[in-house]
C-alpha cells in the first residue's frame, strides 16, 4: 500500500520530471534558434548537449554518496534551482562559452535530481517502489510531448522563443520552494523484500550454491552495463536529431518536424502504461529488454526506407514506444543478477548512460558535419543491433542462472572470478 502522507512530496517530485522532459529536449527543439543566437552550427549545439552529459558523468557517483549521507531534499531542491538558472541563462547568454558553462551546470543538476529523486520515491512507497519509479518515465514523456506544442504556438504568434525556456524555469523555481517546505520520508525505510532478505541471507546463499550456474559480472554484468550505453544512445539520437531528420531527409517544415517529437513521446507514454500492466503477470523485465529493441530496429529501418510524413509519424510513435523503459528494466535485471550490490551496479549502469550522453552528441554532430542526417540514423541501426545481441546473451544467461523450476530468486553477490 502507498503511504498517503507521501503523496504531497511525490507530487513535487513528479512535477520536476515533467519539467525535466522539456528540459531534456530543450536544446534540440530550439536548434535553428540557438545556432543563430550563438553564431554556430548544429555540431556546436550538439557540443552543448555533450557538455550537459559531461557535467552529469563526473558528479553522478559523488552526488549519490552525498545524498545517502545528507538526505534527499537538499539535492532535489538544488537541482531544481540549477535547472532554472540554466533555462533562464541560455536564451540570455551573451556567448557560446557562457552557454557551455551553463550546460555543464545543467548536467550537475541532472545528477543531483536523479540521485535524490529515485531513492526518495522508493522510501516514500516501499511496497510499490517499482510502479513509483516507472511513473517517472511517464511524466518525462508528458513534458517532452508538451514542449514542441508550446514552441509551435510561440512560433505561430511571433513570440520570443526564450519564453519556452522561461516558463519551465519559473515552475522549477516554485517547485523547489514547495519541496523545500515538505517533510521527506525516512531514509532508513526498508521494503518488505529487503526486510525478508536481511533475515534469510544465509539460507539464500546456500540455495545459490546449489545452482547450475551463478552470475558472472564479466559476462552478463558487463553486457547489462553496455545495454546501459546502447539504450540511452538510441534515445538521445532520436531526441536530438529527429526534427532535423524530418526536415532534411523527409522534407517536412520546421513545425511538422517538431511534431514528430510529440508522436515519439506519446508512444513513450503509452509504453509506460503497457509495461505497468504486462510486467505484473505476463512478461519478465529480461524479456522486454530483448523484445523492445527488436521492435525499434524495425521502426528505425522503416524510418529510413519510407520517406513520407505518414511513415515518419508511425515510426516515431513506435520508436518512442519501444525505447521507453528499457534503461529502467536493464537496472531491474541487473539487480536480479547481483542483488546484494544494488548501489554499486546502479552506479555502473548509470555511468555508462552518462558516457553515452557525453559522447553521442559530439560524435553524431561530427557525423552530420561530414555527412548527411541519414548517417546518424544508420548509426542508430547499428547500435540497436548491438543492443539486441547483448540482450540475447543476457536472456541466455538468465535462463541458466534462474531455472524456470526455481520458486525463489537467489541472492547472489558479484562473482569473485
Amino acid at each position: 500500500m502507498m503511504k498517503r502522507s507521501s503523496f504531497p512530496v511525490a507530487a513535487g517530485l513528479y512535477v520536476n520530471y515533467l519539467l525535466f522532459g522539456m528540459f531534456n529536449i530543450m536544446l534540440a527543439s530550439h536548434m535553428s534558434f540557438l545556432t543563430e543566437h550563438f553564431h554556430t552550427d548544429q555540431a556546436g549545439i550538439s557540443l552543448l548537449v555533450s557538455a550537459m552529459g559531461f557535467g552529469r558523468l563526473f558528479t553522478l557517483y559523488i552526488s549519490g554518496v552525498l545524498s545517502d549521507r545528507y538526505g534527499r531534499k537538499p539535492f532535489i531542491v538544488a537541482a531544481g534551482l540549477l535547472m532554472a538558472v540554466f533555462l533562464v541563462g541560455i536564451p540570455l547568454s551573451p556567448s557560446f562559452e557562457m552557454a557551455m558553462v551553463l550546460a555543464v551546470l545543467a548536467g550537475v543538476a541532472n545528477s543531483l535530481l536523479d540521485s535524490g529523486t529515485y531513492p526518495a520515491l522508493i522510501e516514500a512507497f516501499p511496497q510499490s517502489s517499482g510502479s513509483a519509479t516507472v511513473l517517472v518515465r511517464g511524466f518525462i514523456s508528458i513534458g517532452a510531448a508538451f514542449l514542441p506544442l508550446m514552441i509551435i504556438f510561440f512560433m505561430n504568434h511571433d513570440i520570443f522563443y526564450g519564453f519556452s525556456f522561461f516558463i519551465p524555469a519559473l515552475i522549477f523555481g516554485l517547485n523547489a520552494i514547495y519541496l523545500f517546505k515538505m517533510k521527506f520520508p525516512d531514509m532508513r525505510v526498508q521494503s518488505p523484500k529487503e526486510s525478508l532478505r536481511d533475515t534469510s541471507v544465509e539460507q539464500t546463499v546456500k540455495l545459490a550454491a546449489n545452482d547450475r550456474s551463478q552470475p558472472r559480472f564479466w559476462q552478463e554484468g558487463l553486457s547489462l552495463i553496455l545495454l546501459g550505453f546502447t539504450g540511452p544512445t538510441l534515445l538521445y539520437i532520436v531526441q536530438l536529431w529527429l526534427p532535423t531528420f524530418g526536415q532534411q531527409f523527409i522534407g517536412l517544415t520546421e513545425s511538422e518536424s517538431l511534431r514528430l517529437l510529440v508522436y515519439y513521446n506519446v508512444g513513450s507514454l503509452v509504453s509506460v502504461f503497457v509495461l505497468v500492466i504486462v510486467l505484473r503477470k505476463w512478461v519478465k523485465p529480461v524479456h522486454i529488454i530483448l523484445i523492445y529493441p527488436c521492435i525499434s530496429l524495425l521502426a528505425f529501418g522503416a524510418l529510413l526506407l519510407f520517406k513520407s510524413q505518414a511513415a515518419a509519424i508511425i515510426c516515431s510513435s513506435v520508436i518512442g514506444f519501444s525505447i521507453s523503459g528499457v534503461l529502467q528494466l536493464t537496472l531491474t535485471v541487473m539487480s536480479e543478477f547481483f542483488s546484494e550490490r544494488k548501489g554499486q551496479i546502479t552506479g555502473f549502469v548509470y555511468t555508462a548512460t552518462s558516457l553515452s550522453y557525453t559522447v553521442i552528441p559530439v560524435f553524431t554532430g561530427f557525423l552530420l558535419k561530414h555527412s548527411q542526417i541519414s548517417s546518424v540514423f544508420m548509426l542508430a541501426l547499428i547500435v540497436n543491433a548491438v543492443g539486441i545481441a547483448l540482450a540475447v546473451f543476457v536472456n541466455f544467461r538468465y535462463s541458466a542462472v534462474f531455472p524456470s523450476s526455481r520458486k525463489l530468486s537467489p541472492q547472489i553477490a558479484l562473482d569473485s572470478e
